[in-house]
């Protein structure tokens, strides 16, 4: 505990000596993990939604003109045995054009500039969970489509799969940005550590020679290496928190319409505080590669 408290003061200490270099080094720190911050913020979002979606999947069965109501009844009796499915509704053709024009009011026009209505008769049929985790909801999928009288099946789960995809692309490149300003910020911070330890070069040497401990020696320099990954992760959480605010208030209109009035979040409670103990460890590492032929 000596070393520690030792450590933390002779930090604060180093801190405030040089200013100007150890504010360079947490807004080093501070600009990798805000990118990093943005990202998680944006695909938890959408995660969040694209989870949302799939917990309520459901698939279209769209029905030819011609379609018999001999062929509806043995789709819809093929729908309902197969254990798959919790509900299922009809929409008529009547109804398509309906909903089309109460959703879509500003293209209400286009379909009636159409002529006949344009939209088919459907079957809009709800999965069950298990169905959809062990594959048997896909298989339905494409029994239905092969049967007399269905003209397309469209799955919501193929879509959000490719989402799903999409995502952990994106992730994996702000990631791997991340990291790299991460390392980047890591040598800003050595660097800077690097100058207070030449500043204290002759009192480091007589504690060597007076035999002080290794914690005594190099643990100032690394409680300073995670002092300025501290700051740097609460200064980036600062940033992130108004701009989430002042992004969700300006394009809370278009953002409500576009995700059917779901809400967006700021990022939990345990994401800040990976945030802040990767930088901290990001800025520990910087201390402990400057300090390491200390002593």
């Amino acid at each position: 505990m000596r070393a520690l408290d030792y450590s933390l003061r002779q930090a604060w200490a180093s801190l405030r000596r040089a200013r100007a270099a150890s504010a360079f080094a947490v807004l080093a720190i501070a600009l990798a993990l805000t990118v990093l911050g943005a990202l998680l913020l944006v695909t938890w979002n959408v995660q969040r939604l694209v989870d949302g979606w799939a917990a309520t999947a459901e698939f279209s069965v769209y029905l030819q003109d011609a379609a018999t109501s001999e062929e509806r009844g043995a789709i819809e009796a093929a729908l309902d045995a197969s254990g798959a499915t919790s509900g299922r509704e009809y929409i008529s053709k009547a109804q398509a054009l309906t909903r089309f024009r109460h959703e879509f009011a500003e293209l209400a026009s286009l379909a009636e500039t159409m002529g006949d209505n344009p939209f088919p008769a459907s079957l809009e049929v709800r999965v069950r969970a298990a169905a959809e985790r062990d594959g048997r909801a896909a298989a339905l999928v494409q029994r239905i489509g092969t049967l007399p009288g269905v003209a397309d099946v469209r799955y919501d789960r193929e879509w959000l799969g490719r989402l799903s995809a999409a995502i952990r692309t994106i992730r994996a490149a702000g990631l791997g940005l991340a990291l790299l300003m991460a390392f980047a910020a890591g040598v800003t911070v050595a660097a800077v550590v690097r100058l207070g330890l030449f500043a204290r070069r002759d009192e480091i040497e007589i504690m060597e020679l007076v035999g002080a401990p290794l914690a005594f020696i190099r643990g100032p320099f690394i409680a300073e290496g995670f002092l300025q990954g501290g700051l740097g992760a609460a200064a980036a959480l600062i940033v992130l928190w108004p701009a989430f605010i002042a992004a969700r208030t300006w394009w809370s209109a278009d953002l409500s319409a576009m995700l059917a009035g779901a809400s967006l979040d700021f990022l939990p409670w345990h994401f800040c505080a990976y945030l802040v103990a990767g930088g901290m460890a990001v800025g520990g590492l910087g201390g402990l590669a400057a300090a390491r032929h200390v002593g």
